[in-house]
């Protein structure tokens, strides 16, 4: 069965962007990005706000982007996959394997991670925030980035309580760590 996955980069305080709305101070090495590749091999499907999706769409439109080994895995695998783009605002979208929805709700989660032939992310912590207070993300994995950036989009929301189990910490050359953790 398919698990709904919430991967962010985040600040030491917390943060998935900066005051200015900035996450260069989240840019991986290619060890980071060969891991999370590792950790995307399960996913089919990628769940996205409009922002989001506009923001990860160049791994199809850009290809200079996948300018290393590792950065081209990660290109192909999200073409490869799956993406649903929930927006009320955007008119369509611009990459393969794409559908639009108007709003995320309990049903068009489900719906997506019964289709599902691997596991679901949802991405972005705005998008995020509705699925944790729906009760449907089953894994959370922090990416925690050795910056204190002082303030703007939380990773995650401040009105959830969810208990949950470490199932894994790998910490990498560059001082980032990722932590995952399940529902307990």
């Amino acid at each position: 069965m398919s698990r709904l996955v919430y991967s962010v980069a985040c600040s030491l305080d917390g943060y998935n962007s900066d005051a200015s709305g900035g996450f260069d101070w989240a840019f991986p090495s290619e060890q980071v990005v060969a891991a999370i590749n590792d950790d995307m091999e399960a996913v089919s499907t990628y769940l996205y706000g409009r922002r989001m999706y506009e923001t990860m769409s160049g791994w199809e439109t850009e290809p200079e982007w996948a300018d290393t080994p590792e950065m081209e895995r990660f290109a192909a695998m999200w073409q490869r996959a799956e993406k649903v783009v929930f927006s009320r605002t955007l008119d369509g979208v611009v990459t393969t394997r794409t559908r639009l929805e108007r709003e995320l709700t309990r049903a068009s989660i489900e719906r997506s991670l019964a289709e599902a032939a691997g596991d679901v992310t949802i991405e972005g912590p705005t998008l995020a925030a509705t699925a944790f207070r729906l009760g449907l993300v089953d894994v959370v994995q922090l990416l925690v980035c050795p910056a204190i950036v002082g303030g703007s989009t939380r990773a995650l929301p401040d009105d959830v309580r969810l208990d949950l189990r470490l199932t894994r910490e790998r910490r990498f050359d560059n001082g980032m760590v990722q932590v995952t953790y399940e529902r307990a």
